[in-house]
């Protein structure tokens, strides 16, 4: 988590344009998908994960990919967030409501993750 956190930095501060809700909102939902990858992800070697983050004029995306088997879930499929009371289920509804989009697919046996979060406009 460091090295996204790093990564974003870095990038936050060659984009001075960026309001601070786009950052923290995408921050937040890189982070999650992250957390979760390296949380939920199965194999019987050790996973690799690679993460490019581009930002441009219109938006800001991210695609992590993993070596992980196949993930069997559908993320483009809106979802509301579970009884205050429930231990799991956040994160997906989590990212959606803080992304324009989020997708997973699965590409020459890697999972591929693409958030991709519209910049307002000031």
């Amino acid at each position: 988590m460091t090295a996204i956190h790093e990564a974003l930095e870095e990038l936050w501060a060659e984009s001075p344009g960026l309001g601070s809700w786009d950052r923290m909102s995408f921050t937040t939902a890189l982070v999650e998908v992250t957390s979760n990858v390296v949380q939920h992800a199965r194999s019987s070697r050790p996973v690799v994960c690679r993460v490019e983050i581009r930002v441009d004029d219109l938006e800001m995306r991210a695609v992590l990919s993993d070596s992980g088997e196949a993930a069997d879930i559908d993320v483009a499929e809106r979802r509301d967030m579970p009884d205050e009371w429930e231990e799991a289920g956040r994160g997906i509804p989590f990212i959606q409501a803080l992304v324009t989009s989020f997708e997973h697919r699965r590409v020459d046996g890697q999972n591929v993750w693409t958030i991709v979060r519209e910049r307002k406009r000031s």
